[in-house]
């Protein structure tokens, strides 16, 4: 009787064991085509070398406007005037540094002054979208 039950057993669990794997197949199955599983194992980011791949993108697109450049990394800091960075087309916080040369403001914008991280953290930036973004920034004064 105890053989019997041990049988038993071993083919009910056989069966069950049968069963979810042919459902779990089946569902497999669902998700096997090449679309989907080039879209599970696509990469999440880019692995770039300092300063290769970023300044082939910027090359292929051509150089960023000065608006565009202060949208995207400037605006931040520079509209409600952060840690005392000059205020956007604001002549009393500009004309101070300004009077310096624009050589002056450019080297600091690059290399980073006392707050503002160097290239005011567009590492991928150009010395001219750079230069552009300052003279976006005192256009109007």
């Amino acid at each position: 009787m105890k053989r019997l039950t041990t049988l038993a057993l071993k083919s009910l669990s056989f069966g069950l064991a049968a069963m979810i794997s042919f459902g779990a197949s089946a569902a497999v199955q669902d998700d096997m085509s090449k679309d989907a599983i080039a879209k599970r194992i696509e990469p999440i980011g880019k692995v770039r070398i300092a300063g290769e791949s970023a300044a082939n993108e910027a090359a292929a697109s051509g150089p960023r406007s000065g608006e565009a450049v202060f949208g995207q990394y400037c605006t931040a800091c520079h509209t409600a005037g952060v840690m005392g960075a000059p205020k956007i087309n604001n002549a009393d916080d500009w004309k101070p540094r300004l009077a310096q040369g624009m050589d002056t403001v450019l080297k600091h914008a690059i290399n980073g002054y006392n707050a503002m991280p160097p290239k005011g953290t567009c590492a991928d930036c150009s010395e001219d979208e750079i230069k552009a973004a300052i003279e976006y920034m005192t256009a109007e004064i």
